[in-house]
């Protein structure tokens, strides 16, 4: 089996049908991964555990989807230097405004990179991770592109 390349971390298990749009494209595009559920607010040691041990199981990305207040994203970003990409999810009665707001008003020094909400922010999620990743890899550079092409078509 081969190393993870993206790490996806869901604040609840409610999350996972948003977040399976993530999966199945990084799917598409032969990309490892391993996904967690692990909330910043209920399981803060479980939560910093996986992202201290990342870097060191070869994962390259980390990609955190949740709802609400949305904590998860900049606590994941706070404890690495890889590249976090924050998916807030409608998770309330303020459809994932609230999501949005805490994960792309971030501080200074601790940068996500925010999607749109719910499904569409977890598709582009996984794009962007492609893409981040294509930098260093040309298969999955080589399958981008492949899934460009049949995009636009």
């Amino acid at each position: 089996m081969k190393k993870p390349l993206v790490g996806i971390l869901m604040g609840s298990e409610t999350d996972r049908e948003v977040m399976q749009e993530t999966v199945k494209l990084l799917e598409r595009l032969n990309i490892e991964y391993e996904m967690i559920v692990s909330s910043a607010h209920r399981q803060p040691q479980k939560t910093r555990k996986f992202v201290r041990q990342a870097e060191r199981k070869g994962i390259k990305v980390l990609i955190c989807g949740a709802g609400m207040a949305a904590h998860l994203a900049g606590v994941v970003a706070g404890e690495t230097i890889l590249p976090v990409i924050g998916v807030p999810l409608s998770t309330s009665s303020l459809g994932g405004m609230d999501s949005l707001l805490s994960i792309v008003q971030m501080p200074a020094g601790v940068p996500v990179a925010t999607m749109a909400i719910g499904s569409s922010g977890a598709r582009n999620a996984a794009i962007l991770a492609a893409e981040i990743l294509a930098l260093q890899d040309e298969r999955i550079r080589d399958a981008l592109k492949r899934y460009r092409k049949e995009w636009t078509k």
